[in-house]
């Protein structure tokens, strides 16, 4: 869901630098993020809230391991739909919000419509997700999957340029 406030911030030298430092690090302190600003600790305060008002913040997560949480697999699919009218398109949308084991959706433009990340506990689990859910779901009329070897970057957001 899209803020129709974004096109009016006006973004500053000293809110890059709080967005910068708050994608990187979450959990900084008000008072650290506020040095790094060269502000005080109220004015900075102010900035986050109003950034995050403007929805340019839209949340804070914990990046978590998942490995040693039992998921070992993490699989690229590639869904194609029978029907790309924007009910139909929705409809899939809705249905993958659903599934805990979908940690991304993206449509695309060209052959494919879809573009999921999927994490299961193995390759057998995945196969069931991938039979009893995503090929069984409504309008789906091919999955293309694609496991992942590794991972050798996964950054979170959007690249912000500050000045130091």
């Amino acid at each position: 869901m899209s803020n129709p406030n974004h096109s009016k911030v006006k973004l500053d030298k000293i809110d890059r630098r709080i967005l910068h430092d708050l994608q990187e690090e979450g959990r900084i302190t008000n008072v650290e993020l506020a040095r790094r600003a060269g502000i005080s600790a109220p004015p900075c305060l102010r900035r986050v809230r109003a950034l995050e008002e403007s929805g340019l913040v839209k949340g804070y997560h914990a990046e978590l391991d998942a490995r040693p949480l039992g998921f070992n697999v993490t699989v690229f699919a590639q869904v194609g739909l029978a029907s790309q009218a924007e009910p139909d398109l929705e409809a899939f949308e809705a249905l993958v919000h659903t599934w805990a084991e979908v940690r991304e959706c993206h449509m695309l433009a060209g052959e494919t419509d879809f573009l999921l990340k999927v994490v299961s506990a193995d390759w057998e689990s995945y196969q069931e997700f991938l039979t009893t859910k995503l090929t069984a779901a409504a309008n789906v009329s091919h999955v293309k999957s694609a496991l992942s070897v590794r991972s050798s970057k996964a950054l979170p957001g959007v690249p912000i340029e500050i000045d130091d």
